[in-house]
């Protein structure tokens, strides 16, 4: 009786195709995960802006210096936070808001939020849940996901 030795050439096409259908399923959804966490860079940013704009105006009754003690985020103030979004801050004595756009692979992700704490979402179409369209008046994290 004669042994054999090795694989066959059909068990290695069964693996071959195996391994092409696991990555053609990880792949898409890793990068959905990395894109999440990279949204929690700016809206992390907003929320906490949003905190020192709300613990500068109950010391000082108005928005309008705040820019000037920090309660803005401006590029210096989060220099080392940047990686995926830029910051602006517009602001009066009585309202303002802040605002997160992406950019390197953030591209055309922003989220902002204001006085009355009302957050908007604009991202890209494949991201919006079903139904919705540009801008969705909350914070949209997860792909195809409610607020």
């Amino acid at each position: 009786m004669k042994t054999m030795n090795g694989f066959t050439l059909v068990e290695m096409l069964v693996v071959v195709a195996a391994i092409g259908i696991m990555a053609a399923v990880a792949i898409p959804n890793y990068n959905d995960y990395t894109t999440r966490s990279k949204i929690q860079e700016g809206t992390s940013q907003l929320a906490d802006a949003r905190v020192k704009l709300e613990q500068f105006f109950q010391d000082n009754r108005s928005y309008t210096a705040a820019a000037l003690t920090g309660g803005c985020p401006t590029a210096a103030s989060l220099a080392s936070s940047t990686t995926y979004f830029n910051y602006t801050c517009v602001n009066t004595a009585t309202t303002y808001t802040v605002t997160a756009t992406g950019k390197t692979s953030m591209l055309g992700y922003t989220y902002t939020i204001n006085q009355a704490n009302a957050r908007t979402s604009t991202i890209p179409t494949d991201w919006l849940p079903p139904g919705l369209t540009n801008p969705v008046n909350c914070w949209v994290v997860k792909k195809r996901s409610a607020c």
